[in-house]
């Protein structure tokens, strides 16, 4: 059985930016792994054995995942011999543990669409593959529907960025007893401080925690992984996942985190999801926060999370409509490669997009700024160009041992087409209110 996830262009897929503009919605972070993995986890590829996995994601960042992943990348021929299970990124893995018969990765060809008709699940017998188109994903899918009976269930599913930090807490404490890791294979020099169960602490190989540091397990589970480097006066509340080569600089670390690999983190941090890649090195306050990669948070950059008046956060996805998160608890959603200066001050329920260059303005700033922004002097302005944020970009990449492509500058020029519809009113907007001053 081969396993296809799916990540098409659709309306829904706007909903997951700025994070998944430069990546498919699997590569999110939950928890302690990515999206993909507990699909992957979930569907009972890894325990039978099998790592048959494909992929068709939107053309403009195919080049730059091919490099990123040892799968096949919107190839046609991995729709050919063998049967397929294709599922949406957007489907939740727990579905897949639902002792229902569509929740199945084998038995009868059968599909599943949303209410907008978007692709949830495709599951296909080999023997019925040459009932359909195979010369590419979208002829699949269309021949499929026609072709296959509707599975009758309900499938769970993501709608936005934000539902996987406030479920993120939870998910980490089921991802640590998943993994059933725990002990000490790094180093913990002494005097430091550990509460709660030891058995609900796992530090990594060549992981070094320094002296006068605290690990707080009584409320959840620690994992820091390989390499993890914690200086003193540090404290981690638990539930909190640390990744790869990251350092943790004196931060108050509150509980709920998912830090991806190679970050720099220091002040405080609270229920808060960090890619991987990106550098908060100084005070501030970040919570209930989705940070990409590659994002340097300048000294006191803080966002708010909570209203006074403890209403719902609302968040605008495009600039206009404020979208209703449920929840009194929601900060930032800041993109890939965006740096903030010293004493920047987000609202609550901010979107940040990608590539955004951001100065402070002594106050907190609109809810909505858009990709390749430059926001100065209190407006948002073309800047310098996008050709100045790349050279910063390779600069940043080049500084963890990455290379700027070829391929990247393609996919960032896409973004920067994809984006231009919201950027450039806020553009028009911004070169008004300098001329009136």
């Amino acid at each position: 059985m081969r396993l296809i996830l799916l990540d098409q262009e659709t309306d829904k897929r706007f909903h997951f930016n700025p994070l998944a503009l430069s990546r498919p919605i699997w590569e999110l972070r939950y928890g302690i792994t990515s999206l993909a993995e507990k699909l992957i986890a979930a569907t009972g590829l890894n325990a039978t054995g099998l790592n048959d996995v494909a992929c068709f994601v939107p053309p403009y960042m195919a080049d730059v995942y091919k490099s990123r992943t040892d799968w096949p990348v919107n190839d046609p021929k991995s729709l050919l011999g063998d049967d397929l299970f294709i599922v949406s990124a957007r489907v939740r893995a727990e579905f897949f543990s639902e002792d229902k018969t569509d929740s199945k990765t084998t038995g009868p060809s059968r599909v599943k669409f949303d209410d907008d008709g978007d692709c949830l699940l495709i599951r296909v017998a080999k023997e019925d593959i040459g009932k359909l188109k195979t010369d590419s994903i979208d002829s699949l899918i269309e021949s499929a529907k026609a072709a296959f009976e509707t599975c009758n269930c309900d499938v769970p599913t993501w709608n936005y960025t934000w539902e996987l930090i406030l479920e993120n807490p939870d998910q980490l404490i089921k991802d640590f007893a998943m993994l059933g890791r725990s002990g000490i294979e790094g180093t913990v020099e002494q005097p430091s401080g550990v509460r709660g169960s030891k058995n609900d602490i796992f530090i990594g190989r060549g992981a070094l925690i320094h002296p006068m540091a605290v690990l707080d397990a009584e409320h959840g589970p620690i994992y820091l992984d390989e390499d993890v480097e914690v200086h003193p006066f540090t404290r981690i509340e638990g539930p909190c996942f640390v990744g790869k080569k990251s350092i943790l600089l004196g931060a108050k670390c509150r509980e709920g985190n998912s830090i991806g690999p190679m970050c720099r983190l220091g002040g405080e941090v609270e229920e808060s999801i960090i890619q991987g890649y990106s550098n908060k090195y100084h005070d501030g306050f970040l919570g209930h926060a989705y940070v990409g990669e590659w994002v340097n948070l300048g000294a006191l950059t803080t966002n708010s999370d909570l209203k006074n008046d403890y209403s719902d956060v609302t968040v605008m996805l495009d600039g206009r409509t404020p979208i209703d998160t449920g929840s009194t608890k929601v900060g930032s959603l800041i993109g890939d490669h965006t740096k903030t200066s010293i004493g920047t001050l987000f609202n609550t329920g901010s979107y940040v997009g990608a590539m955004a260059l951001i100065a402070a303005t002594g106050k907190p700033l609109p809810k909505f700024i858009p990709s390749f922004a430059w926001f100065l002097e209190g407006v948002v302005t073309k800047g310098f160009g996008k050709a100045k944020l790349y050279e910063t970009a390779a600069t940043a990449m080049g500084r963890r041992k990455c290379q700027w492509t070829e391929a990247d500058l393609k996919m960032w020029d896409e973004i920067f087409k994809l984006t231009a519809p919201v950027r450039k009113p806020a553009v028009a907007k911004g070169r008004r209110s300098l001329a009136r001053k």
